[in-house]
């Protein structure tokens, strides 16, 4: 049996879920894809534990967000850019939000912004989020409220849609 049986089909099968967190979380497609192909090497080191443990989809997701933790504490590299685009160009108010939303998820903390993406786009429970994260529900609790009251001032425009997800997640 070759010791990464399943890895590749693991990949095909997550590769576009997990590509569109790891975007979330940097903002930057390059970047994105960086840490992708950093965790998924590190995924790789480890698929056979993995696999007898039945937990790699838990694994590659919590090596995503510390990967990009991790290169945030470093903050050598260069931020993203999260301006908008130039004008000129025709959008309609969906993608308006979706650059105002982008541009506000960037000045979030990073802790903040795992914390957004794992539940609202990753849509995990707040127990989920809180074993990914290796912290407790309550500061899963507290880092969402802190850092939807953030965006909820660099983004103004906004508040509609955070109050819309905060009901629906309650």
């Amino acid at each position: 049996m070759d010791r990464y049986d399943g890895f590749r089909e693991f990949v095909l099968a997550r590769q576009q879920a997990l590509m569109r967190s790891a975007y979330l979380l940097t903002g930057d497609a390059h970047l994105a894809e960086d840490l992708m192909q950093s965790v998924l090497l590190k995924v790789a080191g480890h698929w056979p534990r993995l696999i007898r443990h039945g937990t790699p989809e838990a694994y590659t997701r919590k090596a995503l967000i510390n990967q990009y933790i991790s290169w945030q504490r470093r903050k050598q590299r260069e931020s993203p850019s999260a301006d908008p685009p130039e004008r000129g160009h025709a959008h309609d108010d969906a993608t308006i939000d979706r650059i105002v939303l982008h541009k506000a998820l960037t000045r979030l903390t990073p802790r903040q912004r795992a914390v957004i993406v794992l539940r609202f786009y990753e849509d995990l429970s707040e127990r989920e989020t809180a074993e990914i994260l290796g912290c407790s529900v309550g500061t899963v609790k507290s880092q969402t409220h802190h850092a939807l009251g953030r965006l909820r001032t660099l983004a103004p425009e906004l508040s509609e849609l955070f109050t819309e997800t905060e009901e629906a997640r309650r």
